[in-house]
């Protein structure tokens, strides 16, 4: 996304102090100095004078807005970026490091703009935005089954460009086609193969990512200690990722899916109580998700009810899907006319509720997206939870502001349980039953309503704490969550305070992510309210 009339960087301080004239003078020169360093970095065949975006600019709002996902972090009071840079080269991203280190300025990087606390965008001091939406090539290797993916694509436009090579190959990341490769993959990135292969951060074989000094580096020259901390330990902590190598994994050619809905009147609660022991033990070939939500009731007019929605992949065909589930989960009901047969690309198309039947492939390169407003949490069970604790979470449904709650659970094992909790920082993985995401939307930004919202979710959380993980109560950074805590504003957090968020995400990892970050970055550039913290005050 480029301008269509730049302004030469020569006048951007003059036209950038009137938008920023409340800041007082220090700062305002402050940014004129930024602005002058980038310019100096222009003179060249890449030059970054057409991917620089200022408040005077006439694409600035428009720039900013089309990664944002979260609204709750779009009102008038929330503090806009200084620039915006969507660099179309790496030396773009070495420039804007260096001139904000220079010049003392943070920096937020945002891929696809999915951050559920808006920190790919938002800051509490004055910042820049490295925007990575002009990075998105996409290399497929289908012979050598490895993908080269610069850090701006979509997983949607990563799912389209291996489909175009091979329909027998495939790649374990989520569901949503618009969320950024840049931060899913360096959280993680769970999806419907995990129980099959894991993560997508456990594909990943090699990295390009620009470092506090402006070096690009790969994963020999960065070394064993950083290379592992990217993956999964959100990279944003560390540098700037411009590119993911990764491992594509194989997959039948005809695979099944399935959706049967069961409301509490069709025994409702006695499945989803069942499914906790079926679901994370069940062939790693089979993976069957499970969301809750209340709807009108079907046989009591004007009441609400639960429904359990059972969604699947299974990894072969239909028939040997229904012998499997006879044998495992007879109490669900499955019958052939539930399941569906199509290629893993067609998968792809249907588990995404916002996507049509009738959709073409090429609505997955479609990054246009609408922004909801939403506050979402996370769990880790590990113990089934009681059928009376869930009749205990049913009531929560039926509060106020639980119009668009949903609850999902999304199994383990498998493969989750093979790999070591220290193999990457993602320690979420052997003993793990499933992974609880919360989350709630509302229509209207109003800072009132919206903390009648937030409150509600936190009631929720409170509900939940004795029927999951316990010490750390365990969380998944891609579902960001400050109630969990943040670091000071400064250079400098102590660890106990990090710890509070920091445990939860990586359990023990977190003191290793701290090591690798205090090498990497003794300075603490590369900060935000929760990013992995430097323990030195260098």
């Amino acid at each position: 996304m480029k301008s269509n009339l730049p302004i030469p960087l020569l006048f951007l301080s003059l036209l950038f102090s009137f938008s920023w004239a409340a800041l007082g003078l220090t700062h305002q020169q402050q940014y004129h100095s930024f602005l002058q360093c980038l310019n100096r970095h222009s003179g060249n065949a890449n030059s970054i004078s057409t991917v620089i975006y200022t408040q005077t600019n006439s694409s600035f709002s428009s720039v900013l807005e089309f990664s944002l996902r979260n609204a709750r972090f779009s009102t008038p009071n929330t503090l806009k970026p200084l620039v915006i840079v969507t660099p179309s080269h790496v030396s773009h991203i070495q420039a804007t490091i260096n001139c904000s280190r220079t010049h003392g300025l943070q920096i937020r990087i945002r891929s696809g703009g999915h951050d559920y606390e808006g920190l790919s965008y938002v800051s509490q001091v004055p910042f820049v935005i490295i925007d990575l939406i002009n990075l998105r090539s996409i290399d497929v290797d289908a012979e050598d089954k490895t993908a080269w993916i610069q850090a701006g694509a979509t997983i949607g436009e990563l799912y389209y460009r291996i489909a175009e090579k091979s329909s027998t190959l495939a790649f374990p990341a989520g569901v949503c086609p618009t969320v950024g490769v840049g931060g899913h993959f360096s959280g993680g990135g769970y999806g419907m193969l995990m129980r099959k292969y894991g993560l997508a951060a456990d594909q990943i074989i090699d990295a390009q990512l620009v470092d506090v000094n402006g070096k690009l580096l790969d994963k020999n020259s960065m070394g064993e200690d950083l290379f592992w901390a990217i993956r999964g330990g959100g990279a944003a902590s560390f540098g700037v990722v411009v590119a993911w190598k990764v491992k594509l994994v194989p997959v039948p050619s005809t695979l099944t899916v399935f959706t049967v809905n069961r409301t509490l009147e069709e025994n409702g609660t006695m499945l989803v109580h069942k499914w906790q022991s079926i679901a994370p033990k069940i062939h790693e070939d089979l993976y069957i998700r499970l969301f809750l939500r209340a709807v009108n009731s079907s046989q009591q007019e004007g009441k609400r009810t639960i429904q359990a929605s059972f969604v699947s992949l299974y990894l072969g065909r239909a028939d040997e899907l229904i012998d499997l589930m006879q044998e495992s989960f007879p109490e669900l009901g499955l019958v052939k006319e539930d399941c569906i047969e199509m290629s893993w690309i067609q998968s792809i198309m249907y588990f995404p509720s916002d996507i049509p039947e009738d959709a073409p492939l090429e609505i997955l390169l479609n990054r246009t997206g609408s922004a909801g407003i939403f506050k979402g949490k996370s769990d880790y069970v590990t113990q089934t939870i009681p059928e009376t604790a869930l009749e205990g979470l049913w009531q929560r449904f039926y509060e106020d502001e639980t119009e668009s709650l949903e609850i999902l659970f999304s199994p383990y094992g498998g493969n989750m349980d093979d790999i070591p909790e220290t193999e990457t920082p993602y320690s979420h993985r052997a003993g793990i039953l499933f992974n609880i995401h919360y989350v709630v939307g509302w229509s209207e930004e109003d800072s009132s309503e919206s903390q009648r919202y937030i409150n509600f979710m936190r009631r929720l959380y409170r509900y939940m704490e004795p029927y999951v993980s316990k010490s750390p109560r365990r969380a998944y950074m891609n579902y960001r969550d400050l109630d969990l805590g943040t670091n000071n504003i400064g250079p400098y957090t102590s660890y106990k305070q990090a710890s509070k968020w920091g445990l939860p995400y990586f359990d023990k990892n977190f003191n290793r992510l701290i090591h690798v970050k205090t090498l990497v970055d003794p300075t603490n550039f590369f900060r935000y309210q929760q990013s992995i913290p430097s323990l030195s005050r260098g």
